[in-house]
C-alpha cells in the first residue's frame, strides 16, 4: 500500500487507487484470509475513502490578465452609464440530437431509456447553440445551428439579433460593445471574425463595433456563462435532447426570478469551415486597436 496511497495534507484523509478486490486478493496470495467487503471495512478505519478528481487547480494565468478585466469591468461601467449597448456571447456545447443522456435529474414516474453510448453516427443531426446575452436588459437570445460553428455562424448570430431586438431596445445607439472569449470561432485571433463583423455589422448597419476578450482560461467569468447559459442547462436537465424542436422550446420557457428571459432561432444555412482571409482583406479592415491590451481590445467602425 505504501505507494499506492495518496491523502489530504490538512485534513489527513487519504485514498489509495488499489481496489478493494485487488488489496484482498494480495493478502490472500500471503496467507490471509479476506474478503473484499472485510478489505473496505478495515480501509475506513485506517481513515481511507473513496476519492474522485477535483477540478481544483488552476494552470498559470496570463500575466495580463488582472489588467483586461479592469478593463472590461470599465467598459461595463460605460456601457451602462451611457446607456449603450454591451452583449456577451459564446458557444454553448454541441449537442447530438436523439435519445442520448442529459446531464441532470428531473422528477418523473419513471426513468427514460437513452442509448449506452454517445455514437455520433447514431444522432438524428446535431445541434451548435450560439448565444447573446444582453446586459443591460437581462435578455439572452439562443441561435440554433445545424452544421458548424463558424465565424460567419457567430457573426450572423449577432447580426441577427442586432435586427430582431438590438436596434428596437437601442433605437439611438450608434455602437456596440462585444464580450467574447479569447478563443474559437469569435477569438481574438481569428482574422475571420474580424472581416465578418466589418462586412456583417459595420458596413451594413452603420455600427461601430468594441470588441473586449477574456483572456486564455478566464471564459467561465463571461457573463454569459453564468448568467444564462447556467439556466439554461437547469431548465433542460435530465431531458434528451432528441430534436431541434426540444432545445427551442425549452430555450424559450427559461426564465429566473432575476427577470431573465429567452428567445430562441433555428439557423439551417450550412456554413463553410475553414475558409482562408487573405492578408489584403486584413488591411481593408477599418479598425482601432485599443492602447490597453491591443490584442484583446478593439475597435471596427463602418467602412
Amino acid at each position: 500500500m505504501k505507494h499506492e496511497t495518496a491523502g489530504d495534507p490538512m485534513s489527513g484523509l487519504k485514498w489509495t487507487r488499489r481496489t478493494t478486490a485487488k488489496i484482498a486478493a494480495r493478502l490472500q496470495s500471503i496467507g490471509i484470509k479476506v474478503g473484499t467487503r472485510t478489505v473496505a471495512g478495515l480501509l475506513k478505519k485506517m481513515g481511507f475513502s473513496l476519492r474522485v478528481n477535483h477540478k481544483k487547480l488552476a494552470g498559470s494565468s496570463h500575466p495580463d490578465r488582472d489588467a483586461q478585466f479592469i478593463h472590461i469591468a470599465e467598459l461595463r461601467e460605460r456601457c451602462a452609464v451611457e446607456h449603450q449597448p454591451i452583449i456577451s456571447v459564446d458557444t454553448k456545447k454541441k449537442e447530438l440530437l436523439g435519445a442520448f443522456k442529459n446531464a441532470g435529474v428531473k422528477w418523473d414516474r419513471e426513468p427514460v431509456l437513452v442509448n449506452d453510448h454517445d455514437f455520433r453516427s447514431d444522432a438524428d443531426g446535431i445541434a451548435v447553440p450560439y448565444g447573446v446575452y444582453d446586459l443591460q436588459a437581462n435578455r439572452g437570445t439562443l441561435f440554433v445551428g445545424t452544421s458548424y460553428d463558424t465565424p460567419a455562424f457567430a457573426v450572423d448570430c449577432v447580426e441577427k439579433w442586432w435586427r430582431s431586438e438590438g436596434q428596437q431596445r437601442y433605437a439611438d445607439a450608434e455602437s456596440l460593445s462585444i464580450l467574447a472569449d479569447g478563443g474559437g470561432s469569435n477569438g481574438s485571433r481569428c482574422r475571420a471574425w474580424k472581416v465578418e463583423l466589418q462586412r456583417r455589422l459595420c458596413d451594413r448597419h452603420g455600427l461601430s463595433v468594441t470588441v473586449a476578450h477574456y483572456p486564455t482560461g478566464a471564459s467561465k467569468w463571461n457573463p454569459i456563462e453564468h448568467r444564462f447559459f447556467s439556466e439554461l442547462s437547469k431548465n433542460w436537465a435530465g431531458r434528451p435532447l432528441d430534436s431541434h424542436e426540444t432545445i427551442l422550446k425549452y430555450a424559450r420557457t427559461t426564465k429566473t426570478s432575476a427577470g431573465l428571459c429567452v428567445r430562441a432561432h433555428l439557423i439551417r444555412r450550412c456554413y463553410k469551415k475553414r475558409i482562408k482571409v487573405t492578408d489584403t482583406q486584413m488591411q481593408e479592415l477599418v479598425i482601432t486597436k485599443d492602447e490597453t491590451l491591443p490584442t484583446w481590445n478593439y475597435t471596427i467602425d463602418p467602412s
